[in-house]
């Protein structure tokens, strides 16, 4: 099992994958035997934020409020915008999680950190979703995401972070360091398509169909949904 999920997950998540093949193990049994075999989970490490609100844009209220609990899928959906280091130079990935399942929707990548990078990862969520009427699309302040008028075509509500307060966008902020510390650091990517070959694996084969939530009830997004 450990192997499988390519040395990415400890005893917590691991225990719920023994039961399921009919070892009824507790999480303490699970932890013990990975020390005694020497296996350890990648650890996620801290990353500096990309997050531009060093503008005179309009900014929006923050609708969310910490209120990261939803109990149906297209009601609210977050974003934030990462980086990653290619030898090709900087490759920028863009997310769109809905908070129902922590399932990512919709993500996209540019060696640009720009509007078009947002717009074209919310046109792919609103066109895999079917166009959800009313959606809350929260992110922080940054100046990509002051783009009211893309929103109102789309008929969704923006929802902006408190400047600087990292914890308004703390489901997103969770996400990005599962990869960052699974695939990303410590790799060598030596050009944007090797990197955006990664991220497809991890988001769309790994995380969204397999990786188990806890907020989920240990299910993975998919499942859960």
């Amino acid at each position: 099992m450990y192997w499988q999920h390519h040395a990415r997950l400890g005893a917590p998540s691991l225990v719920h994958d023994m039961r399921d093949i009919g070892h009824n193990l507790s999480e303490r049994t699970v932890g013990r035997m990975l020390q005694r075999l020497g296996l350890k989970s990648k650890v996620c490490r801290k990353y500096r934020h990309t997050t531009d609100s060093n503008h005179r844009l309009p900014v929006a209220p923050n609708l969310l409020d910490r209120q990261f609990s939803v109990h149906k899928p297209n009601k609210v959906w977050t974003t934030d915008i990462t980086y990653i280091r290619t030898k090709q130079g900087w490759l920028y990935l863009c997310v769109i999680l809905d908070l129902f399942s922590r399932r990512i929707i919709s993500w996209q990548t540019s060696h640009r950190i720009d509007r078009q990078l947002v717009c074209d990862t919310l046109a792919t969520a609103m066109a895999r979703q079917g166009y959800p009427v009313g959606v809350v699309v929260h992110s922080d302040q940054g100046s990509q995401y002051c783009f009211r008028v893309f929103l109102r075509i789309d008929q969704a509500i923006p929802s902006m972070s408190r400047r600087g307060n990292c914890w308004d966008n703390a489901v997103t902020e969770s996400f990005f360091h599962t990869p960052k510390g699974h695939i990303i650091h410590g790799s060598n990517f030596a050009t944007r398509q090797e990197a955006n070959a990664a991220l497809f694996e991890y988001i769309e084969v790994y995380y969204n169909r397999i990786r188990r939530y806890s907020a989920n009830g240990w299910l993975s997004p998919m499942i859960f949904e």
